[in-house]
């Protein structure tokens, strides 16, 4: 253990006292060059790559079809027929909640229908069937009254002609005459025009309350055996058998996570680099080995604040079809804003401003000649360059000691 010990003392030793010899080595090199006036620089060439502008944020991933089943009412869970991560069919039976008051309400409710119906047809033929039926006859009996006072007029008018009645006994019988009308007119109304309008629209509104009271309770009989109203996956089920629900608490959540959503925020600056259908990359730190492409599909419409930073908000439609990237992760956003697949490019550091306009520092017979340039898009290490520079062309993108660079300035070209 001691001579491990010792051996591994020696290496690490030996490192340090090689590197503090390289750079005294590089030190004394550098002092010699600046000494004679010669600069040390690194330098690389312009070479033709494919380069991408990314705007880079982090996101959270949703459902794009989702189902959530709530308790339509307090309930106890009388099963549970799904687990997280089940894929399930459409119409599929996913719980099922105790639904005895619920068979209860319905039953209530269709009593009250059916009440509220006798009462509009009872309204419509002018009252029950044993009140039709019993003004029915007393119009037929009174019917018969008004035909026999008809025909009693007649005879004592014809003898009140002959002097064989008096007047009093003509005006008698007319009197009978017009009381058996009266009452034929108010039997007849009693068929046809017993109710008012005010009583038929009471209950005309009493039997629509007693089909929306039906239909509701219909509705909570349904939504107590939730199913899969289409393919998907399991994805939240935060009760189990047995469990007691309130009304509006969550019961399920189904999604198809063949193709997801992500939420994201990018920054004020980066929102007019956006356009819809650019494409998105997509990385999560728990697999990192992998990565999801998509399309942005919703540029900010609004900028809002966000803590301390100003954002917009965007969403992202990406591909899952191994069902891999699971609602409310957070991932990793790279959103394409501009791709050059045949650019001509160079490192960032070897691009620089000067006097309002950017050069590059070009090597020609190891002196320094800045050359002014176009710049295109960049990514997080490389800028595209438009005109100014050719294809291998050797450029210095500083010097190795901080020494300002000049057009002119000899140097040497260090490795890094």
């Amino acid at each position: 253990m001691v001579r491990d010990n010792t051996s591994t003392f020696w290496r690490r030793n030996g490192l340090v006292l090689g590197a503090a010899i390289a750079i005294a080595a590089l030190l004394l090199f550098s002092s010699g060059m600046i000494r004679k006036g010669i600069v040390p620089v690194h330098s690389e060439t312009v070479v033709r790559q494919p380069i991408a502008s990314v705007i880079s944020t982090n996101g959270k991933v949703e459902p794009l079809k989702n189902f959530e089943a709530h308790a339509p009412a307090p309930a106890t869970v009388k099963r549970v027929f799904a687990k997280p991560a089940d894929h399930v069919k459409a119409g599929q039976l996913l719980l099922q909640l105790d639904d005895a008051q619920a068979r209860s309400s319905a039953a209530r409710a269709l009593a009250q229908v059916r009440a509220a119906e006798a009462d509009v047809h009872a309204v419509q033929t002018g009252g029950t069937q044993e009140e039709v039926l019993t003004t029915r006859s007393e119009l037929s009996k009174v019917q018969v009254e008004r035909d026999t006072a008809q025909r009693n007029l007649q005879t004592i008018q014809r003898l009140q002609q002959n002097g064989a009645a008096a007047p009093a006994e003509v005006e008698e019988a007319r009197q009978r005459l017009a009381s058996a009308d009266a009452q034929i007119q108010l039997l007849q109304s009693k068929l046809s025009k017993r109710f008012s309008t005010p009583e038929i629209e009471k209950v005309q509104a009493n039997l629509a309350q007693a089909h929306a009271a039906y239909a509701a309770a219909q509705d909570l009989l349904r939504n107590s055996n939730i199913r899969a109203p289409f393919a998907g996956t399991v994805y939240q089920i935060p009760v189990k058998d047995g469990s007691y629900v309130n009304a509006g608490d969550l019961l399920i959540q189904v999604a198809n996570l063949e193709v997801v959503q992500i939420r994201a925020f990018v920054d004020e600056p980066e929102i007019g680099r956006l356009a819809k259908n650019q494409k998105v990359e997509i990385t999560w730190d728990a697999v990192p080995s992998r990565t999801w492409e998509g399309t942005l599909t919703q540029t900010p419409t609004v900028v809002t604040t966000l803590g301390t930073r100003t954002v917009g908000e965007i969403t992202c439609q990406i591909g899952n079809a191994d069902r891999k990237l699971l609602p409310n992760v957070n991932v990793n956003v790279a959103i394409v804003a501009a791709r050059h697949d045949d650019a001509l490019t160079v490192s960032r550091e070897a691009v620089h401003d000067l006097d309002g306009k950017r050069i590059v520092y070009e090597i020609v017979n190891n002196k320094i000649r800045p050359v002014e340039v176009k710049t295109g898009i960049a990514s997080l290490t490389r800028v595209e360059i438009l005109n100014g520079l050719s294809e291998g062309t050797r450029i210095a993108p500083g010097s190795a000691n901080a020494q300002p660079l000049r057009n002119g300035t000899e140097v040497k070209v260090v490795e890094r």
